[in-house]
C-alpha cells in the first residue's frame, strides 16, 4: 500500500476554468469569480493531506489558454519543485485540459508529480465535482506513487497519463478518460494506486521562452477538395497536422496538397478518431498511410490531432528537424 507522506508541501496554480465560476445572480451564466484562496478553502479535508501554498496565475476561462501561458506555468512549476515542493497541481478549465496537461508533460523537466484537474460542474450546481477533483488532485500531487510517470490529469478519481488523457463528454463528470488505454491509476479513500506506468517520456525546452509558432489543425471530411490545405502556406503557419480518416487516409484530392506542404513545412499525419496508432504500411491507394508518408509527411504514432499539435508547435520554438519530431513521436507511442 502507498501512503502519503506527512505534511507534504504541495502547490496549486490556479488558472480558472469551471471549478472557480460562479452566476452573478439568476438568469446570469457562471463566470471566473473564485481566487486561488477561496478554492483551496473550499475543499474539507485539504490541510490533513498536504500543507498546500497556492498561486493565481491566469484566472481565465480554459477556452482563452495559449500555449504561451502553459510554457509559463511550466516554468513556475520548476521553480517551486527546485524549492522543494513535493508536487504541484494546476487548475484550470476543462475546456484545453487535455492539451495543456500534454504540454506540461513536455515541458516540466522533474520527476516531481505535476497534475491538472478542473471541474465539469460549476460550484453552484448540485454535486459540483470540484472540490472532490482538487483534494484527489492534491492526494496524488503528495503521494510517492506519482512520482516519475510524468504530468497526470486528475478527474473523478481516476488518474490518467496526460498524453492519452481525453476529454469524452460535454457535460458528465465522467468526461475525461485514457484514450485507447484507460486509467493509469486511481484513489480510493486516502489511498494512491498507479499500478501503470509510461514506458518513455519527451522532454523539450522552446528556446528563449518565446510564443511557440503557430500550427494548423486540419480535420478532413468526407468529400474534402483540399482548398484549406492549398491555402496554408501563404497563412504564415510553421507546420500542420493533418486529422485523416481510420488509420491515416484521405481523399486523393488531397494527396498532391498534403505533398506539397510538406516541402513548406513539417506535417504530421494522425487519425480523427482520437484513439489507436496510425498505420505504416498496410493500405497502398493513392491518400492511403504509405502514400503520405512516402510523400513527406511524418506518422503521428499513437498521439491524436490535438497532442500532436501541442507538441509540434513546442518542438518547432525548440528548433528540433524533422527525425527528431518523428524520433519524439515514436517514443511516446511506445
Amino acid at each position: 500500500m502507498t501512503t502519503v507522506r506527512t505534511r507534504s508541501r504541495v502547490h496549486v496554480l490556479a488558472l480558472g476554468g469551471t471549478i472557480a465560476m460562479t452566476s452573478p445572480g439568476e438568469g446570469h451564466g457562471v463566470r471566473p469569480a473564485l481566487n486561488a484562496r477561496s478554492l483551496i478553502d473550499g475543499v474539507p479535508g485539504l490541510a490533513d493531506v498536504a500543507e498546500v501554498g497556492f498561486d493565481a496565475v491566469r484566472p481565465v476561462p480554459g477556452a482563452h489558454l495559449r500555449l504561451g501561458d502553459i510554457q509559463a506555468v511550466a516554468a513556475r512549476a520548476g521553480e517551486l519543485l527546485a524549492d522543494g515542493a513535493d508536487g504541484v497541481v494546476v487548475v484550470q478549465g476543462t475546456d484545453t485540459l487535455e492539451e495543456t496537461a500534454f504540454a506540461l508533460d513536455l515541458l516540466c523537466a522533474s520527476d516531481r508529480p505535476v497534475v491538472v484537474t478542473g471541474a465539469m460542474r460549476n460550484p453552484g450546481m448540485p454535486g459540483a465535482d470540484g472540490p472532490a477533483n482538487l483534494l484527489a488532485a492534491v492526494r496524488v500531487a503528495a503521494s510517492e506513487a506519482a512520482a516519475g510517470v510524468g504530468t497526470v490529469v486528475v478527474m473523478n478519481d481516476e488518474i490518467h497519463a496526460a498524453r492519452f488523457a481525453r476529454k469524452g463528454h460535454t457535460t458528465r463528470p465522467s468526461a475525461f478518460g485514457g484514450a485507447g488505454v484507460g486509467p493509469i491509476g486511481w484513489i480510493a479513500e486516502d489511498r494512491v494506486r498507479v499500478p501503470l506506468r509510461p514506458a518513455r517520456r519527451v522532454r523539450l525546452v522552446p528556446h528563449g521562452g518565446a510564443e511557440p509558432p503557430p500550427v494548423a489543425l486540419v480535420t478532413v471530411a468526407l468529400g474534402d477538395d483540399g482548398r484549406v490545405l492549398a491555402r496554408l502556406a501563404g497563412l504564415g503557419y510553421a507546420g500542420v497536422v493533418l486529422a485523416a480518416f481510420g488509420a491515416g487516409h484521405v481523399p486523393d484530392a488531397l494527396v498532391d496538397e498534403a505533398a506539397r506542404l510538406t516541402e513548406s513545412m513539417p506535417v504530421v499525419l494522425t487519425s480523427r478518431t482520437g484513439a489507436g496508432e496510425g498505420l505504416r504500411a498496410t493500405y497502398a491507394f493513392p491518400g492511403s498511410e504509405t502514400d503520405l508518408l512516402s510523400r513527406g509527411l511524418i506518422g503521428g504514432g499513437a498521439l491524436d490531432p490535438y497532442k500532436a499539435r501541442v507538441l509540434l508547435s513546442l518542438a518547432l520554438a525548440a528548433g528540433w528537424d524533422r527525425r527528431r519530431i518523428a524520433d519524439a513521436i515514436e517514443r511516446l507511442s511506445a
